[in-house]
């Protein structure tokens, strides 16, 4: 009778044994890589960030509208998903003040045009980077944050060839010295992060569920997610810190990222050019659970809404702390080629297709959603098709990126 419990110790051991060797590596990796990539600080003078204007914007940019609403700090604001949780949250009464580096992964245009679209709406982006601890200690020394909504991230599976730096600065460091913060302050606030569908790896049971195993990455950008996990782990055992992750899946929508397929395959059929769809093994089809932006909004404003308070002081414990994690996705898997005919449609063009391989990337054959938890927990309840969710994003498309040249921000 006593074989089962010895059994169940050891696994449980081994468990923690895992979880402490994850977390010890990708530390290790931080040091490392912070000796190639600096931290950053913000793209102003130190001075302009003493100044009295930059310090009222941020005060009024944070305040709720009534005694109940949430100040949250947003991080990655100037982002697709970041600009869109931002003008929810204000949207309705929410204080919110925005952090981002403006980095060039992608045109930084777009992010400006976002910033302006904030702006408009009562949302101070300060522009700086979250490895900056001496910037994130003022924001919140200005605020008294009740939420941390953190989006700031590197993205993108196939750049992680490129640039693999970026990705451990940002996603490890960057959340390391964001919780760093977080558990100082007095009191603690509340933090839901973006994970990521990548975590899944290799699965091949479908749908994915946040109870299958997340251990065989195929991709540093899905590598540094699963360390984020292992890390938020850390941070709220330690530290008490009230943490939610949100494994997002294949977002998209109107002012989205252009290094996502929907928005190349966009512009590259209006300009006349080669797409190249991607094709598995043996015929298999390349699926995506391509999820709507406005159903990840509700998503992650049902996070905040659930998150429950931190219960450390002084960086240090006091309570059980809550500790969640939920996919985000669509539950209906589409095929990428059936993504293809239904940008042919709307844009009225036949795309000029190239049909190869998928080569040995990061990139994953297919992404299912379970989104029963956050059902269940979030009312979480998506409601937009990829035809009406590209129907959106191709409208927007067409006005932004006008023949004439001049981009409106619809």
């Amino acid at each position: 009778m006593d074989k089962p419990l010895n059994v169940n110790r050891l696994r449980t051991h081994f468990s923690l044994i895992k979880l402490i060797a994850w977390t010890c590596i990708f530390l290790g990796l931080i040091l490392f890589f912070s000796l190639h990539y600096p931290h950053s600080s913000s793209n102003k003078r130190r001075s302009d960030l003493e100044g009295p204007d930059w310090k009222n914007q941020i005060i009024f940019s944070g305040r709720p509208k009534s005694r109940t609403g949430f100040r949250v700090l947003v991080t990655g604001a100037a982002g697709f998903v970041g600009m869109h949780v931002s003008t929810a949250l204000r949207q309705r009464g929410d204080g919110v003040v925005g952090l981002d580096n403006f980095n060039g992964y992608y045109d930084k245009s777009l992010k400006r045009a976002r910033e302006e679209m904030l702006n408009k709406k009562g949302v101070f982006i300060v522009e700086g980077d979250i490895n900056d601890g001496a910037l994130l200690t003022k924001l919140f020394k200005l605020v008294k944050f009740t939420h941390v909504m953190h989006l700031a991230a590197q993205a993108g599976v196939r750049y992680a060839m490129k640039n693999p730096g970026s990705y451990v600065h940002s996603n490890i460091g960057g959340f390391v010295s964001l919780l760093e913060v977080c558990k100082s302050v007095n009191p603690q606030p509340a933090v839901v992060w973006a994970s990521s569908s990548s975590v899944y790896g290799l699965n091949k049971k479908v749908p994915f569920s946040e109870i299958d195993r997340t251990d065989h990455p195929s991709s540093l950008y899905a590598a540094t997610k699963k360390a984020g996990e292992a890390i938020a782990h850390t941070y709220n055992h330690i530290h008490g810190l009230s943490i939610t992750g949100l494994r997002f899946f294949t977002v998209y929508g109107p002012w989205g990222r252009p290094d996502m397929a929907y928005f190349f395959f966009t512009r590259d059929i209006l300009k006349g050019k080669k797409i190249t769809v991607f094709a598995g093994p043996n015929g298999f089809t390349v699926s995506r659970d391509f999820t709507y932006i406005d159903d990840i909004v509700k998503g992650c404003l049902g996070a905040l809404d659930t998150a429950t308070k931190s219960t450390g002081s002084g960086g240090v414990k006091k309570g059980p702390a809550q500790l969640r994690v939920y996919n985000l996705g669509n539950t209906s898997p589409v095929p990428v080629s059936k993504l293809v005919s239904i940008l042919e449609k709307l844009l009225k063009v036949k795309a000029k297709k190239v049909v190869l391989p998928m080569p040995a990337n990061g990139d994953v054959l297919f992404t299912h959603a379970n989104t029963s938890l956050a059902r269940r927990e979030l009312g979480y309840k998506p409601t937009t098709d990829l035809q009406s969710g590209l129907k959106k994003f191709v409208a927007w498309y067409l006005d932004y990126y006008k023949p004439s040249g001049k981009k409106s921000a619809m």
